[in-house]
């Protein structure tokens, strides 16, 4: 019997399925990537591959090892054959120590694309499919938020959807805006409730 194809989940915190303000982490069916899988059983395999802080090409002074790119290529590699690569990652660009316009976050989503387009990790050691989803926008800064580093990212955030769609067109990439279906709970402006993750998995 052929093994099930495999659907990796690339992103940050909101993949991880963090709790907001919190140390602690939403259980496996509560996460979105465990939605996910429980609506592909018996279709496809689900991978989770959440880091809290993950930025999309940046890397983090504060949080080494954080860059989204260096890590793609064995993530693919690891799981190979990947038939459909779920990318979210663009929150943590956001943070006022990379001082990045939404044009440069949705270039550094797009370009992660690209290297999965190259990397012979899909199906046959082609390409995976990929789906490019724009992250949910930051919600009011609170104490928790300003701390983290997001203070002065709300407004960029609200202009991630239409660049990061036509960075997944110019990557002929499918794509998905995240900030049209959820927001974050507003305990702490950045990460999502199980609610949302529920949404947000059936929607993937």
């Amino acid at each position: 019997m052929p093994d099930l194809p495999t659907v990796v989940c690339y992103g940050d915190s909101n993949t991880y399925g963090a709790i907001g303000p919190t140390d602690g982490r939403f259980p496996r069916d509560v996460r979105w990537p465990g939605v996910l899988a429980g609506e592909l059983a018996g279709r496809a395999v689900v991978v989770e591959e959440g880091l809290n802080g993950r930025t999309t090409i940046w890397d983090d002074p504060f949080s080494p090892g954080r860059n989204g790119r260096d890590y793609l290529l064995p993530c693919l590699a690891s799981h190979a054959p990947v038939a459909v690569l779920v990318i979210m990652l663009g929150t943590n660009d956001l943070k006022a120590i990379h001082r990045l316009g939404a044009a440069e976050i949705a270039a550094g989503a797009g370009s992660l694309v690209d290297v999965a387009r190259v990397s012979g990790a899909g199906p046959g050691g082609g390409p995976p499919a990929v789906l490019l989803v724009s992250p949910p926008r930051l919600g009011e800064i609170t104490r928790s938020s300003e701390l983290w580093g997001f203070a002065g990212g709300v407004e960029t955030s609200r202009r991630l959807g239409p660049l990061y769609e036509e960075a997944a067109a110019q990557c002929s990439a499918a794509f998905l805006d995240a900030a049209v279906l959820v927001e974050p709970d507003p305990s702490d402006g950045v990460h999502l409730d199980p609610a949302a993750h529920a949404v947000l998995g059936r929607a993937i």
